[in-house]
């Protein structure tokens, strides 16, 4: 059973990582590959709408998904994207990231090497990776616009169609973490956080959410 105290501090950080970004046309969208194929939904719908006119579906697997995607993220979205009546054309596979920095890199040099020209980046992640996902856009591909998106979904309802509580309870606190620490890597822009998201985090991290948190060395 989660704590009351424990679902105001996973809503806290939710809150936080949301850019409440306005949608606009970009170039292309990417879709960052996970466990969730929510993100493939979204990205179409982009599409659907007018807002872009390709999308990039980027990611390898992880110890989340190799059972669940076992042919890779990437290509689990396209499929997903397809059976959402999403033109072949219109979509490209990135298959090997195996983190968000390599969603970027990679996804960038696969446009380049198919001539897109590339102003504006619509960048589609899970919920509650906006931040982290937009902060590691603009280190890693300073001179592209950069609007980040994902499902309109509260956490509760994520959590109900995620069916694993603690699974997004830990991906919030490695999430955070790492907008706290990869700066100084040199991994992703700083963001300002402000002092309740910490104090949020840290008892999150108290109370045991810890499976996605890296090792600071």
């Amino acid at each position: 059973m989660i704590s009351e105290q424990a679902w105001a501090d996973a809503q806290c950080l939710w809150d936080f990582q949301q850019m409440r970004h306005e949608l606009r046309p970009c170039s292309v969208a990417m879709g960052l590959g996970s466990h969730d194929l929510g993100v493939a939904d979204v990205a179409v719908d982009m599409y659907r709408r007018g807002l872009v006119p390709l999308i990039v579906f980027t990611g390898a697997t992880s110890r989340t998904t190799r059972e669940r995607m076992p042919r890779g993220e990437a290509e689990h979205y396209r499929e997903r994207a397809l059976e959402l009546g999403m033109p072949a054309d219109a979509v490209l596979v990135e298959p090997n990231a195996r983190n968000t920095g390599e969603n970027i890199q990679f996804s960038r040099d696969l446009l380049v090497e198919r001539g897109v020209d590339v102003s504006s980046v619509l960048l589609v992640s899970k919920p509650y990776e906006e931040r982290r996902a937009y902060a590691t856009a603009r280190k890693l591909w300073p001179e592209v616009d950069v609007v980040s998106a994902s499902a309109p979904i509260t956490l509760a309802k994520y959590v109900d169609s995620i069916r694993d509580p603690h699974l997004v309870f830990d991906m919030l606190v490695g999430a955070q973490q790492r907008l706290l620490v990869y700066p100084q890597q040199g991994f992703l822009v700083e963001q300002d956080v402000p002092s309740a998201v910490i104090a949020a985090y840290e008892r999150l991290c108290a109370g045991g959410f810890t499976n996605r948190l890296i090792t600071r060395g």
